[in-house]
């Protein structure tokens, strides 16, 4: 029988959303599995609306469902509607939006709080022993509410290749176990059934960022 996963979206654009391309990665990965997916995002403003020629924020407002509709192809649900029950798999990609718009990880850093119901969400899944694949900076999510889980978000020392490795000290700072994972890799905390891996915190190849999503979709579905 196929996998229900559900697909959370923050947004579009890396910079206030989701980051495009490990969105499309995870959908394509979940699409070659079987999967059967449904997408949702927060029916709510976004933090900013980032002008992503030049990084700077505008004085644009911007909604998170419907500008997740953009890479949903207009296929996506309000978040609130969310029922665990019909999933196997939780599956959280990345870009700023995960740290703006899913909780003020970007504010606030380790003191974050996570958007309500998606905690809820979260802790839902968790509770009843259901995998949760997050890629790039959506670990932070798992970091939140999982205090002690074992996680990725690659490497924890900074160099040109891993330009936020401080997320990794922040992590162990939050009383997470953080495991130096390559970005064509993913972690597997068995225990508590979350699969991380690093994705655009690497500084990589478009098609290695790829291939280690494939690895995490891979490990999470196994596990569901």
């Amino acid at each position: 029988m196929a996998k229900r996963v559900a697909v959370i979206l923050s947004g579009c654009g890396v910079y206030d959303g989701t980051e495009v391309h490990e969105a499309s990665a995870v959908l394509i990965h979940l699409s070659r599995a079987g999967a059967k997916v449904q997408m949702f995002a927060p029916n709510t403003d976004q933090m900013h609306v980032v002008n992503h020629c030049d990084g700077k924020p505008t004085e644009e407002k911007r909604n998170v469902l419907q500008e997740s509709a953009r890479i949903a192809r207009g296929d996506v649900t309000d978040l609130a509607k969310l029922e665990v029950s019909a999933f196997d798999a939780i599956i959280i990609p990345g870009g700023f939006g995960v740290a703006k718009n899913l909780s003020d990880w970007a504010v606030k850093n380790k003191d974050c709080t996570v958007l309500p119901y998606l905690e809820k969400v979260l802790k839902a899944f968790h509770k009843a022993g259901k995998p949760m694949g997050m890629c790039c900076i959506s670990p932070v999510l798992a970091a939140k509410i999982l205090p002690g889980c074992e996680l990725t978000v690659g490497q924890d020392k900074e160099c040109e290749k891993w330009p936020y490795a401080q997320t990794a000290g922040a992590m162990k700072g939050m009383g997470c176990k953080h495991v130096n994972t390559d970005v064509e890799k993913a972690h597997v905390d068995v225990k508590n059934k979350l699969v991380t891996t690093s994705a655009f915190m690497c500084n990589a190849p478009i098609h290695n960022v790829f291939d280690g999503i494939g690895v995490m979709v891979k490990e999470t579905l196994k596990l569901a």
